[in-house]
């Protein structure tokens, strides 16, 4: 049927001035793209469009007036006037101007900072007021940005309500029959879009198309998967697009409100962005060759309809929902490994920031809740391997930038202005160390400018956006800018972060596939900026314990390699030692925890490592006497023993080469040899001390060889041992005990056990006289022998002397004979009542065999 004339406003002039008409197909090559110094990637690629060489009128669209003022007569003179020229020579690709709705010369290149009405942040932030010409200023875009050409939208419709009926009647007749030919869908398609335009003064067209938007929204669907997803030789994408952001100007979202417009949304864009690249698509064309189009340029037609139809989305999006709808749609697109789906998304999602950001007027609430994985994934495409993604992405992220200023400043009470103003300080002064290009092609300064204005759960977006970018192991420019935003945020945004676990999970599952050596010491150095803020010690070590032992070679490598500052060090070997310490105090009776063999395991690896060295010096006594406890522990135990967590390990993957004891004494040797103690270890493994320490009857043997060793070679060590150990002895269980007491007792035969308090020498010895267990009072009897040589000593140990006499009656022959060598130096200090009991005793014994 023959259309009547269009009432499509100048807004779409440029999808229209571009579109190829079926009428003319002939005509569709003869203009070639044409591109200005100012326009970037979606222009030169994407669009066969050129620059006016005059400024528009200019509007401001931020105040939300620019429907009321265009709504009146003049307005639409304006509009009859731009109308007037409309024929088919504005749906093919030509040489003639036609204006860009969302592009503006002065913001595509370089952006010189206008930093100069900054003073007074400088000289005193706390006086600023929040105002949009700071924000201006800081972000580089100035006020004009905002003040942008735009033709009038609201259109006066046919002169007369004939053309109306008409238009619906055959739009009606579509929802009744079907779409056969290309020419009858865009029949429908191009009076759906005329119809639109009689919107805001005809009652009729408003009922009308409000009661038909399912049917609307079926019959779009119904076109675009008529569409073949392998090639492009229609113009029938192009109208969709088109009809749909006429819609959307008037206030009918068909791709916003319900799953089936949602549905629609993801059609349409995977109809555009999933096209086979433009080199595929002309090769395509010679192959197969239709006779009709042009197909490059109806391509860059296609798509700039379609990224129109996207800012068409935004231009009323006081809540930043379209936004966050549209950001859903691409997120999949954004992150594809084909270069050219890359590219187009990219490039939209750039357009649409760049004409969100001139037409931002934000309420709330706000509902764009992905803040952090915008800026993280658009950070990773500022240094994407194709230089034109890196290049749009770059200008998406200049309007992101001051997206997010205004948003925050919209979002931030009274209370947190303070915060705010020292954000926008530091974006300042970063802004003022680097030029745009500098700035938008650095991941990690684009890092070091978006952490001050992310609060926690947008970091946790972030970094988790930024670990998904790790995976990318085609392109390994990704991987490396994953790893500057990385360890850049972690560094910045220090102890701000929630969900520490959930990250250490995913740096933990990354770290197989990384395989550059400069990431993976990024990634490490980021687990070591966690793990030195005493807020996440404790997180971090506990994640970290909670994986298979022993370690594969990944995280054996990470705590090996742990880079933390020398202040942290003592720190962070502390608390893993104190989950292994934690460990002794369980009753024996139980099974092993699983996090004691972890942490031994883990303790082996960093004194491996050496990274910890001052630390592990400082330590030695706790380390030393904490992993000869768990040795105790770990006599005649298998992994069978210890309650591993469920799901940790597969029946293959339990080693029964594998026990806890094989850990310890692992960590004890290492522990030995890192703070030169060689002379002991030569000691151990000469006397077989390791075999002593691993049996159940001889381990306290092995205990006091070690002990004696230190003792002999590092005196030094043995008294900080020694004095560590007094307030040890009564803590923990039988095990711990025990070989605590084990260690003291030989450290006794050192002088400076003369300068113990007695509560601490003598008293304790006494109360392990009279313990229950035979191994203390052997123990008891062994410190009194050694003792006893200090002459200062020997008047308390004499009041000892009924407990010792008693002890000559006990059935261990340990006992009996150290009890007698004990008596033998006190034998001459004796009284008649004392000699005679003992003499007594000791008769008995020439009879025991």
């Amino acid at each position: 049927m023959p259309l009547p004339y269009r009432g499509r406003g100048s807004r779409l002039a440029s999808s229209r001035g571009a579109s190829t008409s079926v009428h003319s197909p002939r005509r569709a090559g003869r203009g070639a793209p044409s591109s200005s110094h100012a326009l970037r990637l979606t222009r030169r690629r994407h669009s066969s469009e050129q620059v006016p060489p005059g400024p528009e009128p200019q509007a401001d669209f931020r105040s939300g007036k620019w429907l009321q003022e265009h709504a009146g007569g003049d307005a639409r003179d304006s509009q009859q006037t731009a109308r007037a020229g409309m024929g088919s020579r504005h749906r093919i690709c030509s040489q003639e101007e036609v204006v860009i709705p969302c592009d503006s010369d002065n913001d595509s290149g370089s952006v010189d900072l206008q930093l100069s009405n900054l003073e007074d942040i400088k000289k005193d932030p706390s006086s600023l007021e929040l105002t949009d010409s700071d924000i201006f200023d800081i972000t580089g875009l100035s006020q004009e940005s905002f003040i942008y050409s735009y033709r009038h939208l609201t259109q006066q419709g046919p002169d007369n309500e004939a053309n109306v009926e008409r238009l619906i009647q055959s739009i009606q007749e579509v929802f009744n029959g079907e779409l056969q030919s290309e020419f009858e869908k865009l029949t429908f398609l191009r009076s759906l879009s005329s119809l639109s335009q009689t919107l805001p003064y005809d009652e009729t067209t408003e009922s009308f198309i409000h009661s038909h938007i399912t049917d609307i929204v079926h019959v779009l669907n119904m076109l675009i998967e008529e569409e073949p997803l392998h090639s492009l030789f229609s113009s029938v994408r192009q109208e969709v697009f088109i009809t749909i952001a006429n819609l959307s100007y008037q206030d009918i979202h068909l791709l916003f409100g319900s799953e089936d417009r949602a549905d629609l949304f993801s059609l349409i864009t995977k109809s555009i962005i999933a096209l086979p690249s433009v080199e595929t698509l002309i090769q395509l064309q010679e192959i197969m060759p239709s006779g009709s189009y042009n197909t490059e340029c109806l391509y860059r037609q296609t798509f700039q309809a379609f990224s129109e139809m996207l800012q068409s989305l935004v231009v009323k999006d006081p809540h930043l929902e379209n936004l966050d709808t549209i950001f859903k749609q691409m997120d999949p697109w954004l992150q594809s490994t084909k270069d050219h789906e890359r590219e187009r998304a990219t490039a939209s999602m750039a357009q649409v920031l760049k004409c969100l950001s001139r037409h931002l007027s934000l309420k709330l609430p706000l509902r764009f809740q992905r803040l952090g994985h915008f800026v993280a994934l658009m950070a990773l495409l500022c240094g994407d391997s194709v230089t034109e993604v890196a290049e749009e992405a770059a200008e998406g992220m200049h309007c992101l930038l001051h997206v997010t200023l205004r948003l925050k400043c919209t979002i931030y009470d009274k209370k947190n202005h303070p915060n705010l103003r020292r954000a926008m300080k530091k974006c300042q002064e970063l802004l003022e160390l680097y030029s745009i290009k500098q700035f938008y092609s650095c991941p990690f300064k684009i890092a070091q400018i978006f952490e001050a204005f992310l609060n926690s759960n947008e970091l946790f977006q972030f970094v988790m956006t930024t670990l998904d970018g790790l995976e990318n192991l085609k392109h390994p420019c990704t991987q490396k800018s994953a790893g500057e935003l990385l360890i850049t945020m972690v560094k910045n945004a220090e102890s701000r972060f929630e969900k520490v676990p959930e990250i250490m999970g995913v740096i933990c599952a990354r770290l197989s596939i990384i395989s550059q050596p400069r990431v993976r010491r990024q990634i490490i150095n980021t687990v070591s900026l966690f793990i030195s803020r005493p807020k996440y010690t404790d997180i971090v070590i506990g994640h970290l314990l909670c994986h298979p032992v022993p370690y594969d070679r990944h995280l054996a490598e990470l705590w090996r390699t742990l880079e933390v500052e020398l202040p942290s060090t003592t720190w962070i070997l502390w608390r893993l030692l104190r989950k292994l310490q934690k460990c002794h105090n369980e009753p024996t009776h139980e099974k092993m925890a699983y996090v004691a063999v972890a942490a031994t395991d883990a303790l082996y690896e960093v004194f491996v490592g050496n990274r910890l060295q001052a630390a592990t010096f400082r330590l030695f006594p706790q380390l030393l006497m904490t992993l000869l406890i768990q040795i105790h522990h770990s006599i005649g135990l298998t992994m069978s023993d210890v309650a591993v967590p469920s799901g940790l390990y597969t029946e293959q993957e339990m080693s029964s080469e594998v026990t806890p004891l094989c850990f310890a004494i692992q960590a004890t040797k290492s522990l030995l040899l890192r703070t030169l103690c060689w002379q002991e270890f030569n000691i151990m493994e000469k006397n077989k001390g390791w075999t002593l320490l691993e049996g159940k009857e001889c381990h306290l043997q092995g205990v006091s060889l070690l002990a004696n060793a230190l003792l002999e070679r590092n005196h030094l060590l043995a008294h900080k041992v020694m004095y560590l150990l007094v307030p040890l002895l009564n803590r923990g269980n039988d095990k711990h005990k025990l070989t605590s007491a084990g260690f003291f007792v030989e450290l006794l035969q050192s002088p400076v056990a003369r300068r113990l308090p007695s509560i601490y020498s003598i008293v304790r010895l006494k109360d392990w006289l009279h313990h229950g267990n035979r191994v203390f009072k052997f123990l008891a009897l062994r410190g009194l022998r050694y003792l006893i040589k200090h002459q200062d000593m020997r008047e308390d140990i004499r009041s000892l002397l009924p407990c010792i006499l008693d002890l000559l009656c006990e059935t261990d022959e340990k006992i009996v004979l150290l009890a007698i060598q004990i008596l033998l130096q006190l034998v001459g200090t004796m009284d008649f009542t004392t000699l005679t009991a003992m003499m007594k005793t000791l008769f008995t014994l020439f009879g025991d065999i």
